[in-house]
């Protein structure tokens, strides 16, 4: 065989079995679904609340509407905070009454 093609086979096998960085791929599941959030949502328009956290991602909220649409809220807004705030005091009371 001629030199050439051997030194290709030889680089081709090479490359092929080389790993190209040592970066792991980001998977659809560890990416954030929050890229940005909104401050102002009328509560009223708010159909459900989810609380996401992910170890690769701050804390998130999305708010389901009534139309649908599903937007991120941010986590710092006043009227949220309150909410938790309430939510956990009502969970430590049910807890403490059994």
């Amino acid at each position: 065989m001629d030199m050439k093609v051997i030194v290709v086979f030889a680089l081709m096998a090479v490359f092929i079995h080389a790993p190209i960085s040592n970066a792991k791929p980001i998977s659809l599941v560890e990416r954030c679904w929050c890229r940005s959030t909104v401050n102002t949502v009328p509560q009223r328009n708010i159909r459900e609340l989810k609380f996401l956290h992910t170890p690769n991602c701050p804390f998130q909220v999305i708010a389901k509407l009534k139309n649908n649409k599903e937007v991120c809220i941010n986590p710092e807004t006043k009227w949220l905070q309150q909410y938790l705030k309430n939510a956990l005091n009502k969970m430590k009371k049910s807890q403490q009454q059994r």
